[in-house]
This record gives structure tokens, C-alpha cells and sequence, in this order.
């Protein structure tokens, strides 16, 4: 699942419908005017003025040392639809290079839609800079099909000011789920409408938390050959019964339920909520939307010391791409997004020009020196208290590492119906929960 927020704007998806004819978004003819075409989306939307002008920009700068090159850019919101996805892949609607999620390039290469870049990749400066389990998403049987872009991984958004408040230590986040409750506690008895901890429970959200609670206590919600769901074990049963404790003997949650993460942000955003959930990209919607103080928002790794749900995105090509075409677009990617303390998301002076927050622990796509690199350009440009994101970085080398089930959603949708249950029945039946999600797992699995 996308985390909202994730890069300085929301991004966009192509503008290209159904009912366009196939010409338009995808391969056809690869040359014009002597020149190789290639296809792009998840340009920006006019409505992101600025990052509609650093899309522009960057692109008109990779024509100008690629002549040879001719980039048309779709835009429109979401950068994926994953009602259309599908669709638009068999229809050869899609663009030649084409943005996906990390839950996306298993099932673009099983339905035979992505080129193989493994003879390519050789050609793209920056690929071996990349994090190794960042590349390994885009690796389908030993070969080679995508190019992350960014990465995000979840942790704990607190309020500094409410922590020191209810007489806790602001420097010392919750380590464990215990120390969480216990905090939580303490924070909503200041009372006045405060509340201590929150979570969502609706849209597929609460799927997608239970699942980063269960990858924090060493847990996994599908077995590792993806056949069958493991989510009635110890560790489930641990995240439901912690955030029924919470809601109905701690009254840390408040009362209000079937939140999402608007809801959310929105308690955050104006003092009312001690902490919850999220990855860094939350942070500026906390401050620009939502009336919070950068000030106030700290970061801290997931509670449980044992994993955390990574999440992101990248590119993939388009089957019908010709090679020249393959070529052109991995240089136009290596130019937008694979530049250490450059390109469209690296560009860390131009960013702070234009106030967007500058200073954020993630996305964090390289290594070695060019991660270096990265992070002293970002240093230099920094807007934000990154002091208040050092917890975050240091717990984060401790934990594992694990991207989002496969059929996300569909799971998704039936862990929201256990994570709303415990939230608004005290009597809900946490065995039965779990049972009867499984069961529906287990199906969804099979059918894929």
C-alpha cells in the first residue's frame, strides 16, 4: 500500500483512458522525427506546481544532453490505479516506462507485460549504487524486470509535546508494544478530548497496519510459499488482543473508531493524538494540511524490535518497448531518479528553494558512497529537525526488513473486518476473528 504522502507531493498516474487507442500511451512507433520516443507517467499533476516544475525541468534538461531522445510525460492522480492497472496492461494502453508498486513486478512478469532489462542494466550508471533488497523487488526468477525509485519503511509518529506533557520522556519513544500501552495510557489521561494512541481500521488501512504490527512481533500473514495464511498464531492474536486492551480496558484509543488516515493525521496534526503508525512522509502533511509543528513531530522505529512493512515504487518497461526505447528509458531514469543529492527527488537545494521539506530519513535508495554522498547534500539542505528522525534511522538497522503480502489488498480487506471488530465489540471473539480471516485467506491465495 502507498503511504500517503510519500514524496514531497502526491503523485500522478497517466492520463491515458481505456478508450484511448493503444498509439497513444504505449510502444507504436519508437522514433519521431528521428529521434527514440519513449512513453512516461506518474508526471506530476498541474495542481503540484512545484514538483510539476522540477518534472519539467529535469526532463527538458535530459533532452537537451539526449537529443537523440524525445520523453512524453502523462500525468494524472494516482501515479496507479490498481482498478485500471490490469486493464490498461492487457489493453496496451500502458506507457513504455511505466511506474508500479513493490507488489507489482511478480504479477507484471507472470502476466508476461514487462521486457527483461537484465542485458540492459549494465548500461545504467547507478544501478549497482542501489540498495541490494531494493533491486532484489524487481528480480523475478533471476532476471531483471524494474528499477526502484523510492522506498519507505513504517514506523512511530509521536508528539513530543504530549510525551513531556503526561510527564514522559520525549527522547525516549516506546520500544515494545508494553511500553507503547503504557505510554499511550498516560498520554490520554491528560484528557480534554486527547488521545493516547491511534489506528485505523477501514479502506484496507487496517489490513495494512495489522500486517506492520505483525511483521513487528516477528509475525508474517502468508507462509513463504505464499500458499497459506499464518496469521492465527501467537503473534496475531497478540496485535488484536493489544489493541482491544487498548481501546476497551486502557481507553487510550478513544471512542471513536473505523478511523482512516485522514482521521488521523488530522488528530495528530492538531495536538489531540500522542502517537501512531506511519512512514516519514507523513510528517510534512502533518505540518502543511494538518496544523502541525515540525517541531512537535518526532520518529521512532516500530515497536517490537522485530521487523517493519517496507513499501514503495519504481519503474518498469513495457513489453512491446524496442530496445532502443529500453535503452532510453533507463537513461531517463537514471537522469530523473538515481543521482545522488540530484535529479527529481534528489535535487536537495532546489527542494529547500521551493520550501519543500528537506531533511526527512527516507527514502534512502543507495549505498556505500553514493549513499554518503546522498545524505551530506541532504544534510547541508536540511529545513526540518532531523534530530527528531535519529531514533527512527538508528532502530531501523536492527530490523527486519519485509515487503507487503502478495494480493495486498484483497487481504487487506478482510484483515479490516478483524482490526474493526476488536475496536468496536469489547466481547469480540479474537480466536474467531482470526480463524475466519484465515479461511478467507487461504481462498484468496488459491484463486491467484
Amino acid at each position: 500500500m502507498r503511504s500517503t504522502g510519500y514524496r514531497r507531493t502526491v503523485a500522478a498516474l497517466s492520463v491515458c483512458s481505456l478508450a484511448l487507442a493503444a498509439s497513444a500511451c504505449g510502444s507504436g512507433d519508437d522514433t519521431a522525427s528521428g529521434k527514440t520516443r519513449i512513453t512516461v507517467n506518474c508526471m506530476p499533476p498541474k495542481s503540484a506546481k512545484v514538483d510539476r516544475r522540477f518534472f519539467e525541468q529535469d526532463i527538458a534538461s535530459f533532452e537537451k544532453q539526449n537529443p537523440d531522445i524525445d520523453v512524453v510525460a502523462h500525468d494524472a492522480f494516482p501515479c496507479q490505479d490498481p482498478k485500471t492497472f490490469d486493464a490498461k496492461l492487457a489493453g496496451g494502453q500502458m506507457e513504455d516506462v511505466f511506474y508500479t508498486y513493490f507488489t507489482d513486478p511478480k504479477h507484471v512478469v507472470d502476466i508476461n507485460q514487462a521486457a527483461d532489462l537484465t542485458p540492459y542494466v549494465k548500461e545504467l550508471k547507478s544501478y549497482d549504487l542501489l540498495q541490494q533488497q531494493l533491486r532484489d523487488i524487481y528480480t523475478v526468477d533471476g532476471k531483471i524486470y524494474g528499477i526502484p525509485r523510492t522506498g519507505y519503511s513504517m514506523g512511530l509518529i509521536y508528539n513530543k509535546k504530549l510525551f513531556a506533557k503526561a510527564g514522559l520522556d520525549p527522547e525516549q519513544p516506546p520500544a515494545t508494544w508494553a511500553e507503547l500501552r503504557a505510554d499511550a495510557k498516560k498520554i490520554a489521561a491528560l484528557g480534554d478530548g486527547t488521545v493516547g494512541y491511534a489506528d485505523y481500521s477501514a479502506q484496507n488501512q487496517g489490513g495494512w497496519h495489522f500486517t506492520a504490527e505483525l511483521y513487528s512481533q516477528g509475525g508474517d500473514v502468508v507462509s513463504a510459499d505464499g500458499k497459506k495464511a499464518t496469521i492465527d498464531t501467537p503473534e496475531g492474536r497478540a496485535v488484536l488482543q493489544n489493541l482491544h486492551d487498548m481501546r476497551w480496558t486502557d481507553d487510550s484509543m478513544g471512542s471513536k473508531q473505523l478511523l482512516v488516515i485522514n482521521d488521523v493525521q488530522q488528530m495528530m496534526g492538531s495536538g489531540k493524538l500522542g502517537m501512531y503508525l506511519s512512514a516519514p512522509d507523513n510528517i510534512p502533511i502533518l505540518v502543511k494540511e494538518k496544523g502541525g509543528d515540525y517541531k512537535d513531530l518526532a520518529l521512532a522505529p516500530m515497536p517490537g524490535g522485530k521487523g517493519t512493512l517496507i513499501g514503495g515504487d519504481g519503474y518498469m518497461v513495457n513489453k512491446k518497448a524496442s530496445p532502443d526505447q529500453i535503452r532510453a528509458g533507463l537513461k531517463w531514469l537514471d537522469h530523473m531518479f538515481l543521482r545522488p543529492g540530484a535529479g527529481f527527488l534528489g535535487d536537495y537545494a532546489r527542494a529547500k528553494k521551493a520550501d519543500a521539506p528537506v531533511g526527512l530519513p527516507e527514502p534512502r535508495l543507495f549505498t556505500g558512497a553514493a549513499d554518503t554522498k546522498d545524505q551530506q547534500v541532504k544534510k547541508a539542505n536540511a529545513n526540518v529537525p532531523v534530530e527528531n528522525y535519529q531514533a527512527f534511522l538508528d532502530g531501523n538497522q536492527s530490523l527486519r526488513m519485509k515487503i507487503e503480502p502478495p494480493n495486498a489488498q484483497q487481504i487487506y480487506s478482510v484483515l479490516d473486518g478483524a482490526v474493526s471488530a476488536v475496536l468496536t465489540k469489547k466481547d469480540a471473539d479474537i480466536g474467531q476473528l482470526l480463524k475466519d480471516a484465515s479461511g478467507k485467506i487461504d481462498g484468496i491465495l488459491a484463486r491467484s
